[in-house]
C-alpha cells in the first residue's frame, strides 16, 4: 500500500493483477487477446476519467524485486530494459555460486520468473507450470526461487527412490520452513513421480499442508513442544493444536511447490483429476512454443 501513491499506478495494479489471475490460465493466444479486449474495455468503463494510452502501457509488469533483487516492494517496472538488467544481475550472482545455468533471458523468459517470483512470493502460493519438455520451466523456476532469497530444494529420484525417500525430504522441508521459518521452494517434476502414491502427498501439501502421518508421533510430541513459546508469544492458548495448527500455517507461507508437467499425453489430465489440488490450489502458468 505504501508504493500506491496515484490512482493510475492503482488501476494498473488491478490490470496486472487481473491478467495473473486471469490470463496465465489461458492457454491460446487468441483467448488471451480476447482476454486482453475484454480488460481494456473493463478498464475504460471503471477508469473513465484516465487516459487509455497510459492506462493499457506495455510491459505491464509488477515485481518484488523492481528496486533491485533483495529489496522486497512490490511495485512496477517501466520497461523490459530494467528488468533484463536486474535479472541479468541476479543470474551472474547465481552462477557464482551454483551449477551455471546458461539462459538467454528473452521477454517471454523474463516474464516467466516474474510470474513465477509473484506466485513464490505470495502465503501460500503454488505454482503449476505446464510446457513441454526443454521450455525452460525448471530454469527459470530456480532464478525465481534465487531472485526471492529463497532455498530451492529437488528430490533426487533413483531406483531405490520410494515413498518413504519422499516422506524423509518432506518433514526435512516441513522441519526448516515450520521451525525454522525458512522460505523454500519445492521444484518437482512430472518426470520424477516414480509412483503414482507421491501425488498424495503432494495434494495434501497443495490443499491444506496438513500431510497425515507425515511425521511419526514422536516427532509430532518434539514439534508442538518446540512450538510452544511460539504460541504463547502469539496469545493463543497453549494447547498441542494449537502449537500443531501454527507449525502448519508457517510451513504454508514459508514451502511454496513449483510443479513442472508436461500437457502431452494422458498422464496430466489423469493425475489432476485424481488429484484435484493440482490445479485447485496452484497459480497456472502456460509456457507456450518459444
Amino acid at each position: 500500500a505504501e508504493q500506491i501513491e496515484e490512482s493510475l499506478q492503482l488501476a494498473q495494479l488491478w490490470l496486472h493483477e487481473s491478467e495473473r489471475v486471469y490470463g496465465d490460465r489461458l492457454v491460446s493466444p487468441q483467448d488471451l487477446k480476447k482476454y486482453k479486449d475484454l480488460a481494456a474495455e473493463t478498464a475504460k468503463k471503471i477508469f473513465k476519467e484516465m487516459s487509455p494510452t497510459s492506462l493499457m502501457v506495455e510491459p505491464l509488469f509488477f515485481v518484488h524485486f523492481a528496486h533491485g533483487i533483495g529489496e522486497k516492494q512490490y511495485d512496477r517496472l517501466p520497461n523490459f530494459a530494467e528488468l533484463s538488467t536486474l535479472l541479468t544481475q541476479a543470474l551472474t550472482e547465481y552462477n557464482e555460486t551454483n551449477a551455471v545455468m546458461n539462459l538467454v533471458l528473452f521477454e517471454d523468459a523474463m516474464r516467466h520468473v516474474c510470474r513465477i517470483s509473484r506466485i513464490i512470493e505470495s502465503p501460500g502460493g503454488h505454482a503449476l507450470l505446464v510446457g513441454v519438455g526443454g521450455s525452460g520451466k525448471q530454469s527459470l523456476s530456480k532464478l525465481a526461487a534465487f531472485v526471492s532469497g529463497f532455498t530451492l530444494k529437488q528430490v533426487v529420484i533413483s531406483a531405490t527412490y520410494g515413498v518413504n525417500e519422499l516422506k524423509a525430504d518432506l518433514q526435512q522441508m516441513y522441519r526448516k520452513s515450520g521451525l525454522k521459518s525458512e522460505g523454500l521452494v519445492f521444484l518437482f517434476t512430472d518426470q520424477q513421480i516414480a509412483d503414482e502414491r507421491f501425488l498424495v502427498y503432494i495434494n495434501d501439501l497443495l490443499s491444506s499442508g496438513h500431510i497425515p502421518g507425515l511425521f511419526p508421533p514422536e516427532d509430532v510430541d518434539d514439534i508442538i513442544n518446540t512450538m510452544r513459546p511460539f504460541v504463547k508469544r502469539a496469545g493463543l492458548a497453549d494447547t498441542r493444536d494449537n502449537a500443531w495448527n501454527l507449525f502448519i500455517s508457517q510451513v504454508r507461507e514459508n514451502l511454496h511447490m513449483v510443479l513442472c508437467f508436461s500437457p502431452i499425453g494422458e498422464p496430466i489430465k489423469v493425475r489432476t483429476r485424481r488429484f484435484p489440488a493440482l490445479v485447485n490450489c496452484v497459480t497456472i502458468d502456460w509456457f507456450q512454443p518459444w
